[in-house]
């Protein structure tokens, strides 16, 4: 029974990985019926609001394998011809946290901002769209270094602390008070 038990537990941990890194899994149909296979949907990984805060565990022994990954990622979205991608890669910036967590594993934040809406942030379709010939490479590069995605967050700016909005804003009311003076 225990045997089976982790056999369950391993199916299903490959399943939830397959599903986070944007992989399909299926099984396979009996050869003697030829059916038209259903178009396979693929998730896309979206954000709403101004900011996304998204957090991984990596590997302790895997984290330059990680990086060199979401290098190949930002190859691919700041290389693109297409503007959404190359916005994409303007505002994803990919922070690790310096203390260990007390599992050993290594968190690395996804600092989005700002979010493109309706871009698609599944690492590993974007490295399936630009480099096809390196996807299973690739996979196994990220599976192994992955360990568990911890949190997602995301929400729009509540307050622009940076100058340059503060300028804005002030700039803005500076020449509303004046239209409003000439009238």
């Amino acid at each position: 029974m225990k045997l089976v038990q982790s056999a369950v537990r391993s199916v299903g941990g490959v399943l939830a990985l397959a599903a986070f890194v944007g992989v399909g899994v299926s099984a396979q149909e009996p050869a003697a019926q030829p059916q038209q296979q259903p178009q396979r949907q693929v998730q896309k990984l979206t954000f709403s609001g101004d900011v996304a805060l998204w957090t991984v565990a990596i590997k302790p022994g895997k984290t330059a394998d990680f990086e060199r990954v979401m290098a190949r990622v930002k190859d691919a979205l700041s290389k693109s011809t297409d503007p959404l991608k190359q916005r994409q890669a303007a505002g994803w910036k990919v922070m690790k946290i310096e203390k260990p967590m007390p599992d050993g594993n290594i968190a690395y934040v996804h600092v989005i901002s700002p979010v493109v809406p309706d871009a698609d942030y599944t690492v590993m379709q974007i490295l399936y769209d630009a480099f096809p010939e390196e996807r299973q490479t690739l996979y196994e590069s990220y599976r192994d270094a992955f360990a568990a995605n911890l949190s997602m967050a995301t929400g729009r700016v509540a307050v622009d602390l940076t100058p340059a909005a503060a300028t804005s804003a002030s700039t803005a009311t500076s020449s509303t008070s004046s239209a409003s003076l000439a009238r």
